[in-house]
């Protein structure tokens, strides 16, 4: 499918599945190579980067863990610049190698309050790994240590990523049409 339509919206072809199978591998080797012998505990954001989760989880060939978050931060196709937590860092992360695990960083906002979040519970080393990357959107200041793809501030479906809840089962990603 060149073009789908979500709800009321049209969406074009942006990211084909095997394009995104080579990012996910890109991500993987980096975590691969930085945490060998380190047990990393995964920290994925729900509900967007539940399958690039999945997808990464699948190519780390060391030891590691999973656990989940869930925030919110979106309506429709816009950001409203607050964060509500949903479900918090339940795991005890004094000393562990934290990644923290997200669809797409593009303002930071999201980012920015869990960074504070686990921080405050004493991990060893925060990192973040990120599929997409939104560089003419984002507005703070920490390290995105691995990131799929960089992409322009198109607003983006599928791969996960969704307008109102709808879209994340898309195999390829798709962003809006003007």
């Amino acid at each position: 499918m060149t073009k789908v339509q979500v709800r009321e919206l049209v969406f074009e072809k942006f990211i084909s599945k095997e394009d995104i199978d080579v990012a996910v591998q890109k991500v993987a080797d980096g975590i691969n190579r930085d945490f060998e012998g380190k047990n990393p505990l995964l920290l994925a954001i729900l509900n967007g980067a539940f399958i690039f989760a999945s997808d990464l989880m699948r190519k780390i060939t060391i030891p590691c863990e999973i656990t989940f978050v869930k925030f919110a931060s979106y309506a429709g196709t816009t950001t409203t610049s607050v964060v509500k937590e949903l479900i918090g860092v339940d795991e005890d992360l004094t000393g562990r190698h934290v990644i923290i695990v997200e669809d797409i960083v593009d303002t930071g906002i999201t980012m920015q309050k869990l960074l504070g979040d686990v921080n405050e519970k004493k991990p060893a080393e925060v990192k973040v790994a990120c599929f997409c990357f939104k560089p003419e959107a984002f507005q703070k200041d920490f390290a995105i240590d691995y990131v799929g793809l960089t992409i322009s501030n198109d607003f983006i479906v599928g791969y996960g990523l969704d307008y109102n809840g709808y879209g994340r089962n898309l195999p390829d990603i798709y962003k809006i049409v003007k």
